[in-house]
């Protein structure tokens, strides 16, 4: 009970003392870019806000995207969607020798805000920092580091200034570059569901922020960088590449044992069903209506047992269903720009769909 009137009280304190604090006319605001890294948190990149005043002697960095890994039971809540973020504040030396040590560039646009506005914003991120806005709840597009940014700027400015440009492109053609690694690609490709392919009318990662304000030079002085990454050359691994999933699918078709196919078609139709309930228990708007579905049937399972079992009608059934289900898929993705990394196994599955299918007419026939 005391400890919690001692940090309601330090909490209290803590935010009057800061919104006390008035900035000098030599105060600057800026956005800090952060370069990506390989590990899936870091992929994308990150978004700061930088808060200089010389004259106080205050140079510190508000980050939006800070997440406890001791959260009890993290994973399952990453992927319920209900996992807590929340606001950090660091001197800005120390900000930049952890990104330097991690060999991530480091860009800085300082914004032309007026004396009101700088204050504003930093009452405003120090009220963030000692107040229950200090938690949030990430969500991958509509609220990250880059935009809880985003919009603590545009409500300072008092309008949404700082936007997406109208470009027609979705969030999957957006997001796509930036995934290096292929097999990690071709999961978060096939783990997305419509969402992503809407058009894209959220900044929602850092370098497509840094490149709204590079455009709205009203906004935003010209970028500078603090610090260039060395650039490092990774050795080609084509055992984590197209090559290797196209080796691999060429590989069963060539083959096409049994205990494969019926390998395949479990594992395929266990994944339908985990699209299924992760669509049922995620908050994740991303991952709901996963049209995947139709290539991750979980009728796959049902094709399987038949086949396994040699019911040749029901085989030849459940076939002629899962041939439409992948046709439809394929229709679908023809104009998506992950069409060229699914199609091998597109391509895999409709092979021994059509001709398990075709095999069992035949030996029906020729009972």
């Amino acid at each position: 009970m005391y400890k919690k009137i001692f940090f309601s009280l330090s909490l209290f304190f803590s935010n009057f003392i800061f919104s006390q604090l008035l900035l000098s006319d030599n105060a600057k605001v800026s956005i800090i870019t952060c370069g990506t890294a390989p590990v899936s948190y870091a992929m994308y990149g990150h978004t700061g806000i930088r808060i200089q005043d010389n004259t106080k002697g205050i140079d510190q960095v508000f980050n939006y995207g800070a997440f406890d890994f001791t959260t009890p039971n993290f994973a399952l809540r990453f992927i319920k969607g209900d996992l807590q973020y929340f606001v950090t504040s660091e001197n800005y030396l120390n900000f930049e020798y952890n990104y330097k040590m991690d060999n991530r560039s480091i860009y800085e646009q300082e914004l032309n805000l007026n004396a009101a506005q700088k204050q504003q914003l930093f009452n405003e991120l120090n009220n963030s920092l000692y107040s229950e806005e200090r938690f949030y709840t990430y969500k991958f597009i509509d609220r990250n580091c880059t935009t809880m940014v985003v919009d603590k700027i545009n409500k300072i400015l008092g309008s949404e200034t700082i936007k997406q440009p109208k470009n027609n492109k979705s969030y999957r053609d957006i997001l796509y570059p930036y995934m290096t690694d292929f097999y990690q690609k071709l999961g978060i490709q096939i783990i997305f569901g419509t969402k992503v392919d809407q058009a894209a009318t959220r900044l929602f990662l850092p370098f497509e922020l840094k490149k709204a304000l590079e455009n709205n030079k009203s906004i935003s002085k010209p970028s500078v960088t603090l610090f260039e990454a060395s650039e490092t050359t990774a050795p080609t691994n084509y055992f984590n590449s197209f090559y290797s999933l196209f080796a691999i699918m060429a590989l069963l078709i060539l083959t096409s044992k049994k205990w494969m196919q019926l390998t395949y078609f479990t594992l395929a139709g266990v994944l339908g069903i985990f699209f299924s309930v992760v669509g049922l228990y995620s908050f994740h708007e991303e991952v709901l209506w996963n049209y995947n579905i139709l290539l991750f049937n979980p009728l796959l399972l049902i094709f399987g047992w038949y086949y396994f079992k040699n019911k040749l009608e029901k085989t030849v059934l459940f076939g002629q269903i899962n041939i439409v289900f992948t046709s439809l898929y394929l229709v679908y993705i023809l104009n998506k720009i992950h069409l060229s990394i699914v199609f091998p196994i597109i391509a895999l599955q409709l092979f021994w769909l059509i001709k398990i299918t075709l095999d069992s007419k035949k030996r029906i026939i020729d009972l």
